[in-house]
């Protein structure tokens, strides 16, 4: 009877949508793993991998299977794919801002169905002094969460909206709480031109980020990129997948 029930239930979790190797999983690491090989994944998103180094990124950042999580900007849900699996159990997925892609991808699918959508009223309104983006109506309404992350979105934004965004994480985090940064590597103290615009100043960064009352605690090496001369538009052709890229591992003291 054993041996016959256990293809049947596997049968029946993948009818609905759901990876059971997700469920039986013992640790972050591996969920993200099996996540990595879900057919929900496009082979655009899947041959990042290789360079975004999802598992290595996590464990660096302190990500477990229990913990709350925040992401922020989750645009076309590379991360979030990744994420809502592997924290579906044990934890829970919150994303922030312009959500209306992760809503219309993921809606009420295994096993994405537990993702909440917070700051869903947020906009984006280009600041043409700035030539970046404010964003309006941030309110994250969760409090006491173990960590907030964004992906290579801090380059977007204005000074106001990134000050506004440290202070919103901040209050959004319990004490001990982690903040994971990543974005493309600006050349420090260059100012804007027609190159740079998707890239952000890392001193500049840990700056604005302690200013919101984090300590900053380590950075990684992961995604270093010593032929990227920082003098090129992270879209063009020659510096596509191969930006470097500054991760950083803020917390809330406690």
């Amino acid at each position: 009877m054993r041996k016959l029930l256990l293809p049947t239930l596997t049968l029946l979790l993948a009818s609905t949508g759901f990876n059971s190797g997700l469920a039986m999983a013992d640790n972050m690491a591996d969920k993200i793993k099996l996540a990595m090989k879900s057919d929900v994944r496009t082979e655009k998103e899947t041959i990042r991998d290789r360079n975004r180094k999802p598992v290595k990124t996590l464990e660096f950042l302190g990500i477990k299977d229990d913990m709350k999580v925040l992401e922020l900007i989750p645009g076309s849900g590379w991360y979030t794919s990744l994420l809502a699996p592997a924290l579906r159990d044990k934890g829970q997925l919150y994303v922030a801002i312009g959500t209306s892609r992760i809503e219309k991808k993921f809606a009420d699918k295994k096993p994405f169905d537990k993702i909440k959508l917070i700051s869903t009223k947020s906009e984006f309104e280009h600041n043409e002094a700035e030539d970046l983006y404010d964003v309006t109506n941030i309110d994250f309404s969760v409090k006491k969460i173990d960590a907030v992350l964004t992906f290579r979105n801090y380059h977007n934004f204005t000074v106001k909206t990134r000050t506004e965004l440290n202070k919103a994480a901040y209050a959004a985090l319990k004490p001990g709480g982690i903040y994971g940064v990543v974005d493309h590597t600006r050349r420090h103290m260059q100012k804007n031109n027609d190159e740079n615009g998707r890239r952000a100043d890392p001193v500049l960064v840990i700056k604005e980020i302690q200013a919101a009352g984090f300590k900053f605690v380590d950075y990684s090496n992961l995604h270093y990129r010593a032929d990227d001369e920082l003098r090129y538009e992270v879209g063009r052709k020659s510096v596509t997948g191969n930006t470097d890229r500054f991760t950083f591992l803020f917390k809330k003291p406690e």
